[in-house]
């Protein structure tokens, strides 16, 4: 099994195979517009614009699963990725990615990778602490903790990463660039 046997819904409403993306380096990522991570939008469109040339994809899948972050229509999520981020990277319809109704993509994406913590740094200590209260004994779980979770998998459809929310997309370029050798 891999990624390519997930499928999902574009924000316009499309069916998209995640095998059209075979032979690629994908990133994905649950992101929301309202959410202090939001501002790694700009650096996801910059690794996007660098790489997508040399075989490599962002999907972004909206969630307002966190704090309630994402909270807007289709229409202005796609209004506001593109005027205040220049998104040109697909995104799907809004989803789940965490509990029950986590989309399946989600699940198997977290079975791949589970969660290993958020690392160090400041904002690293300040989201464990949020989040130990929040989930309790859940905080161990592997699923989605928060938003802007970035997986990246490689040209055969392997989950080969995951990386927290506290992780900024440019940090993860030299394993972008490793994979599309």
């Amino acid at each position: 099994m891999s990624v390519y046997d997930f499928s999902y819904t574009s924000i316009e409403g499309e069916p998209v195979n995640l095998s059209d993306y075979a032979g690629k380096v994908l990133l994905i990522v649950n992101v929301a517009s309202k959410c202090g991570f939001t501002p790694q939008y700009k650096a996801l469109e910059e690794l996007y614009e660098k790489y997508s040339s040399q075989g490599f994809e962002i999907i972004g899948f909206p969630c307002d699963q966190f704090g309630g972050q994402e909270p807007g229509s289709k229409e202005e999520i796609v209004e506001f990725c593109s005027i205040r981020y220049g998104v040109t990277f697909p995104l799907s319809e809004k989803v789940e990615v965490r509990d029950e109704n986590a989309i399946p993509l989600y699940k198997y994406l977290t079975d791949q990778k589970g969660f290993e913590g958020f690392g160090k740094g400041l904002k690293s200590k300040a989201l464990t602490t949020m989040l130990k209260a929040k989930y309790k004994d859940g905080f161990t779980d592997e699923q989605i903790k928060w938003n802007f979770t970035k997986f990246l998998i490689d040209k055969k459809g392997a989950v080969v990463s995951r990386f927290e929310p506290p992780v900024e997309p440019e940090a993860i370029a030299p394993d972008i660039e490793e994979l599309l050798m």
